[in-house]
């Protein structure tokens, strides 16, 4: 079965839903390094306005590359939260990656987001 996720940016109202591929194993490598270069491109440019904004974009952009396979109908971008999601990732400003696993009240109203989410745990998941 797939993983779906999402990606959420500090900042931007904009949720990132990917419908495949999605489960900390695949994403934190891709994510880590990603977010390594486009900190470092930031860094560079000495640019820090419209963060937020630059990175839903350049999120997308990536993962629209990393998890295409013969369509792109497996990403969307959007400012609702998908019940399915085995997991989110949050983006913090200060350029921290949490990831959080849903529970049963997420499913029942996604629209409360992280506020009803657990973090997630890599010793849970090797148990």
């Amino acid at each position: 079965m797939a993983t779906s996720c999402h990606i959420i940016v500090e900042g931007n109202p904009a949720i990132v839903y990917i419908s495949r591929g999605g489960s900390p194993e695949k994403m934190l490598p891709v994510l880590t390094k990603f977010l390594a270069k486009f900190w470092q491109e930031r860094d560079i440019s000495g640019e820090d306005m419209d963060t937020p904004e630059c990175l839903v974009a350049q999120v997308t952009a990536r993962f629209a590359y990393e998890t295409a396979e013969d369509d792109f109908s497996n990403l969307k971008v959007g400012v609702n939260y998908y019940p399915n999601v085995g997991y989110l990732y949050r983006i913090s400003r200060d350029r921290q990656v949490s990831v959080w696993q849903p529970t049963d009240p997420y499913r029942q109203n996604p629209q409360r987001g992280l506020e009803v989410c657990q973090p997630w745990s890599p010793a849970k998941a090797s148990r």
